[in-house]
């Protein structure tokens, strides 16, 4: 068997997500592994590095497989995206060290969401961004996201508290970037937790808004309630950008 590392394209508007599900097949994953199962001719199951939630898209998603050497890396490419839809896309496969694993592996992933400004309505950008309904102070959100910098208990920003791991999370940068009529808001992390770029995302501008403080942020970590924090952003304002490894 040849483990395969896989670098995936993909637009999350019509699927439910990376993690395959039971009795659908409107997920990205279960896409991907019905491809190879009828390629290889048994089941075939990949291990992707993030789960997306519903409706979020990404430039650079990492899975690894493992197979019988039935065909090199870019023939194996070459016939998943003959049969994928067109809304997913294989970029790269390469044989990987039998022992990666795309998520136990990862040491860094790459997120950024994109705002449109209030007024600025872009139809062509309408599936892939959120817009504003009011305009919003980019200092002050710089001022309030570098709150979130460093190693913390992020059990305020999810959605669904697991019960076995842990809710620590490393933040290593975030960057606000602003254009005439666009505002990108970049997570690079450690790990994020269920919908927890999103709940960054929803609070960080309720902050821009002048709807609250900018050091609320500590505030919710301290008290790691999700109650305390904003709302939870639309998925189709999200990418996954890039999984970093050592």
């Amino acid at each position: 068997m040849k483990n395969y590392r896989m670098k995936i394209q993909y637009d999350g508007t019509r699927y439910r997500g990376w993690q395959r599900q039971s009795g659908r097949d409107d997920t990205i994953q279960g896409k991907i592994e019905t491809v190879l199962t009828r390629l290889h001719g048994a089941p075939v199951g990949i291990d992707g590095a993030g789960r997306t939630d519903a409706g979020v898209h990404a430039r650079c998603q990492v899975a690894n497989v493992h197979m019988d050497e039935m065909w090199t890396p870019e023939e194996l490419k070459g016939k998943l995206n003959e049969y994928l839809p067109e809304d997913i896309r294989i970029l790269d496969i390469a044989e990987a060290g039998g022992r990666f694993h795309s998520r136990l592996n990862a040491t860094a992933k790459v997120y950024e969401y994109h705002l449109l400004k209030k007024d600025c309505f872009d139809v062509f950008a309408r599936k892939y961004s959120w817009q504003m309904a009011r305009a919003l102070d980019v200092q002050r959100m710089r001022t309030a996201a570098a709150h979130l910098m460093g190693q913390h208990d992020f059990r305020g920003f999810c959605t669904k508290v697991p019960k076995k791991k842990s809710t620590i999370r490393r933040i290593d940068h975030v960057d606000i970037r602003e254009t005439e009529n666009s505002i990108f808001l970049r997570f690079e992390g450690n790990g994020f937790l269920y919908n927890m770029v999103r709940i960054l995302t929803g609070t960080l501008v309720e902050i821009g808004a002048g709807e609250r403080d900018t050091d609320n942020i500590c505030e919710i970590l301290e008290k790691g309630s999700r109650a305390l924090a904003g709302e939870t952003a639309p998925a189709q304002g999200l990418t996954l950008l890039e999984v970093r490894y050592d």
